[in-house]
């Protein structure tokens, strides 16, 4: 079977290369990392990582030209994309971090910094298990409670109905949203080991199957 044509996002966030690195060792061959509109127009699938500041992230991706680029790409041809840590909260309406900053309003929600017990440090940093709350592709071969690597400070508040897996960190903190052909996750799949692969390799079996 053809294997999926593949375009990570490359909008200067610094950890393109480890998720070409993750997705290249599961023997993916078509795959790139561009910023090219006629890249991402050929694109089956799309990446979106992201690391440090949601502002930043933001205004990095808007001088590349590739909010609208991006939103031709995943809004009106439907391509599935997935997006990473600072990439899936890019998905948002808007972010509070360092002000309060617009997203790409994919699915409507509000990234806000964490609020947590006494004794959570922020940011949340290590090894957490997601609860899976429906039934959704990415996680069939990882089971119900999958372990994944976080790494933030802010987290992503949005209408239960778009999110598929949350974990528990003092408060309950969304791990991965869907909404049709668009998903994010907050954890690092490419630092995640054998999950994070067996992760990437459920997105893109299904984005092959279309």
């Amino acid at each position: 079977m053809t294997q999926p044509r593949i375009v990570i996002v490359d909008y200067d966030v610094g950890n393109t290369r480890s998720v070409w690195n993750a997705i290249s060792a599961l023997g993916y061959r078509k795959l790139r990392i561009s910023s090219a509109e006629q890249d991402i127009a050929a694109a089956d699938a799309l990446v979106l990582p992201g690391v440090g500041a949601f502002d930043a992230c933001a205004a990095n991706l808007r001088q590349h030209g590739l909010d609208a680029i991006l939103n031709e790409a995943v809004l009106v041809k439907r391509k599935p994309i997935l997006g990473i840590c600072v990439g899936m909260q890019l998905m948002a309406t808007s972010s509070d971090e360092n002000g309060l900053h617009a997203g790409l309003d994919w699915i409507p929600g509000r990234v806000v910094k964490l609020d947590l017990p006494s004794g959570y440090p922020i940011p949340h940093v290590g090894w957490n298990d997601l609860q899976v709350q429906r039934r959704s592709a990415l996680f069939d071969r990882t089971g119900r409670s999958p372990n994944f690597y976080f790494d933030h400070s802010y987290h992503y508040c949005c209408d239960p109905q778009f999110v598929s897996a949350s974990c528990d960190y003092g408060v309950r903190v969304v791990a991965a949203i869907e909404r049709d052909n668009i998903v994010g996750v907050q954890f690092h799949p490419e630092k995640s080991q054998t999950n994070g692969l067996k992760l990437f390799r459920g997105f893109f079996e299904v984005v092959r199957a279309c």
